[in-house]
């Protein structure tokens, strides 16, 4: 009977092992795509603010075009 228990034991602990180690991998590769989608984010925040800049500058040619008619 106890060696039955052992054994049940050694596999719970061999499953936590298992699934520890998924754990791991799996947030690794979280923790590579959070890096990876902050960076996108931090491009796609400069490329609208240069996207505003331009048209901002275009609506004040714009207007002065407008102005000197």
């Amino acid at each position: 009977m106890a060696h039955f228990d052992l054994d049940q034991l050694e596999q719970q602990v061999e499953t936590l092992i298992r699934l520890n180690q998924r754990l791991r991998d799996e947030n690794k590769s979280l923790r590579a795509r959070q890096e990876t989608l902050v960076g996108e984010r931090g491009e796609l925040i400069e490329k609208t603010e240069q996207a505003r800049s331009r048209v901002e500058a275009m609506l004040s040619r714009l207007r002065a075009m407008e102005e000197s008619l």
